[in-house]
């Protein structure tokens, strides 16, 4: 599966939905928050400190993953999706990221969400059939551990039973500070790369493509790459 898609005429949508962007304040977070006020999403970010976020026209809410008797679903209430951008490399916590796919599916089917979109790793990407980028030894150590993470997210969604619809967005190997660079492509299990054998995407076009993902409702329960 491959699909190229122009981000400078990215699928528009005159329905508005309500979308929980779960780790709005971390740096993909705060793009796809951006991306899904700018295209007349209604947002609510879920912060750990909710002091210290500030975004015009967004609504915040505390809510700490680390807190396992949060109400989850007293801080999606309203929602009709949840963008949940989640990773534990900064404080090493990486079971938190499968944990986290695991409550999410378990919760919302007791709110009134009907979709689970996933900010996914590139390292369970296949480089070769049957062979992930993550088992390659050029991949850097200092990512391992947190692709394993994501490789753990992406077996809990695929075996759950769950009602909720879920998408798992792998990004490209190598996603980068910068701004819409159109067109991006969409694949399937396989790593895309570029004419020049590289995989790479700017985190402004991987939010569009999450956004165009939320609008579109292509995939769902389904794991999908965007790369340019």
């Amino acid at each position: 599966m491959q699909k190229t898609i122009d981000a400078n005429q990215s699928q528009q949508t005159n329905q508005s939905q309500k979308v929980a962007v779960l780790g709005a304040s971390g740096w993909i977070g705060s793009h796809l928050v951006n991306e899904a006020v700018s295209r007349g999403h209604e947002v609510i970010a879920l912060v750990r400190d909710a002091e210290k976020f500030s975004t015009a026209g967004v609504q915040v809410r505390q809510f700490d993953l680390l807190d396992t008797q949060a109400d989850l679903a007293t801080a999606v209430q309203g929602a009709d999706v949840v963008i949940a951008a989640v990773g534990g490399r900064a404080a090493g916590n990486h079971e938190l990221v499968a944990q986290t796919a695991q409550r999410l599916l378990t919760t919302l089917p007791e709110t009134g969400v009907s979709r689970l979109l996933w900010v996914g790793g590139a390292g369970s990407l296949e480089v070769a059939p049957g062979v992930t980028l993550l088992s390659g030894p050029e991949f850097p150590d200092a990512y391992r551990a947190e692709a394993q993470a994501q490789g753990e997210a992406l077996a809990v969604f695929r075996q759950s039973d769950s009602p909720i619809a879920w998408t798992f967005v792998s990004p490209a190997a190598e996603i980068f500070p910068g701004e819409q660079q159109a067109p991006y492509r969409v694949g399937g299990e396989q790593l895309l790369t570029d004419a020049d054998g590289n995989s790479r995407i700017s985190v402004s076009d991987y939010a569009v493509a999450m956004v165009d993902e939320l609008e579109a409702e292509q995939y769902p329960n389904q794991r999908i790459g965007v790369a340019y």
